[in-house]
């Protein structure tokens, strides 16, 4: 069961696993930068050393990025588009350095232009942004938004057209409860939830699925607003959980609820009491 956390990397990026070993997971989200600058220095070797050391000590199956906030690949301004597709290609390089699977990536907003240009914007970008990295192994997954503002991809009809667009091997998903719920997807029943897996799958595909976010929702079914709750204690409920932890065990998990160390173990203790 492939279960973990957003973890910290205060002091070194090597400390996630020391987070990780302590909380007892086996997969980890980090940002392995500030994530509220652009400029972000390439991983040094002493870094890549120490997170490769850490790594063979440590329980941890499956670690992946999370990319900045600050990119909007979507975006019609040629500065701002041009900066978030250097950002993204360094993000890349950066997870590849330290063997992260993929960068988990906020697709763009409309902001100042229309979804159907933001959507060919964003698909333009990342076709350029994958070449630019042809080297690395790390892909990007695209995270389904809320809907917050001008934000793409809160339908998985446009997921869906950024697959189709960009067509490569190393683009994938990862879905976010919270996100799909604000959305408008209503997963708060068992049979709720298996409908929107299976037009989720009908629509981009369950093979796309990397990992998931398990958040639950703060603001109610529709808000179109991105705030996460406790497992179980927001407006979802434990239902879409209770599917996730038995149908994907072998798909990367990772929590985003508010943070401290006796909160993530609250969580996880019930997300893996869900299972069976």
């Amino acid at each position: 069961m492939l279960l973990g956390v957003h973890c910290s990397v205060a002091g070194g990026l090597h400390k996630a696993f020391a987070e990780a070993d302590q909380l007892g997971i086996n997969c980890f989200q980090i940002f392995t930068r500030n994530q509220q600058q652009w400029k972000a220095r390439p991983i040094s070797d002493e870094e890549r050393e120490n997170f490769e050391a850490a790594r063979k000590a440590s329980e941890v199956q499956v670690g992946f990025s999370h990319a900045s906030y600050l990119i909007n690949l979507g975006s019609p301004k040629e500065d701002l588009q041009q900066q978030s597709i250097n950002a993204l290609i360094a993000e890349i390089q950066r997870s590849n350095a330290l063997g992260l699977a993929f960068t988990v990536l906020h697709p763009g907003s409309a902001k100042d232009t229309d979804e159907a240009t933001a959507i060919k914007n964003v698909s333009a970008s990342l076709r350029y942004v994958l070449d630019q990295t042809s080297d690395c192994k790390s892909g990007i997954a695209l995270e389904n938004t809320a809907g917050q503002g001008a934000y793409i991809g809160y339908r998985f009809e446009h997921l869906r057209q950024l697959a189709d667009f960009v067509d490569s091997s190393r683009v994938g998903v990862c879905f976010d409860t919270c996100h799909a719920f604000a959305a408008g997807y209503d997963i708060r029943t068992i049979s709720g939830t298996e409908d929107v897996l299976a037009e989720f799958d009908d629509i981009v595909g369950l093979e796309k699925l990397w990992a998931l976010h398990l958040n639950d929702s703060k603001p109610d079914l529709g808000s179109r607003v991105d705030r996460h709750d406790h497992i179980g204690q927001g407006k979802i409920g434990l239902a879409p959980f209770k599917v996730i932890m038995n149908r994907f065990p072998d798909v990367p998990k990772v929590i985003e609820t508010p943070k401290s160390p006796e909160w993530d173990r609250m969580n996880l203790k019930v997300l893996r009491g869900l299972v069976g």
